[in-house]
């Protein structure tokens, strides 16, 4: 199975996670090049499972990957501690402020070619991003807000290469379109009050909407 998945994703080419660079690596050639290491070979094929959810929580700087197959409950597979954070709790409001998005998003592409070894982008500034910044009257919300490799950020999540490698590569079998990234301040399973912030006159709709996520994700 995984080397038909290998030879599926070298044929594809710029179709896996759309993005091929003529001067760097395919995403094909990274997930082939993984799957012959090794990496994630622990987590099970990815193919088979049929959700897929990448929960941050901020104050405790964490990275949970979770999974389902059909018919089953989902699990946690990983928890990949941030290996650098900037910001603070709260939502990202513009360009430059350092702060990691807290909301519910899509997986825009995967960078083979990142200058943190390997990236996945997520799709800040989402729908709800830009209706309160329209409402606010703010503009310049920043972006390319990554989940990646290395130990720096500014205002992404950095895991380290070794996390990276495997997150890309379930990902990238798993296909993007089944994965939310859910971001959070606090770990509202565990019961925990959402912070509050001046001048954010809509933090419990943004609040509201994560635990309705997870209440999809986790039945609680």
């Amino acid at each position: 199975m995984r080397q038909s998945l290998a030879r599926v994703f070298l044929a594809a080419g710029l179709l896996i996670g759309g993005v091929s660079c003529s001067d760097g690596r395919s995403v094909a050639e990274v997930v082939a090049d993984l799957q012959a290491r090794g990496i994630g070979r622990e987590l099970g094929d990815p193919a088979g499972f049929d959700a897929v959810r990448l929960v941050a929580v901020k104050d405790a700087r964490v990275l949970e990957l979770w999974a389902r197959k059909p018919g089953a409950e989902r699990g946690r597979l990983r928890a990949y501690p941030f290996t650098a954070y900037s910001g603070g709790l709260g939502p990202k409001l513009r360009e430059g402020d350092g702060q990691i998005p807290e909301g519910v998003y899509g997986i825009q592409y995967l960078n083979p070619n990142s200058r943190h070894h390997l990236s996945i982008k997520v799709d800040y500034p989402n729908a709800f991003d830009r209706a309160r910044a329209k409402d606010d009257g703010r503009t310049r919300l920043g972006g390319d807000i990554f989940i990646h490799g290395k130990a720096v950020t500014i205002g992404c999540i950095p895991l380290g290469d070794a996390a990276i490698e495997e997150l890309f590569y379930f990902v990238a079998v798993a296909g993007k379109a089944k994965v939310r990234a859910v971001i959070m301040p606090v770990d509202f399973r565990r019961g925990e009050a959402a912070p509050e912030f001046a001048g954010i006159a809509w933090e419990a709709e943004l609040y509201a909407a994560i635990r309705a996520e997870l209440e999809k994700t986790f039945g609680k």
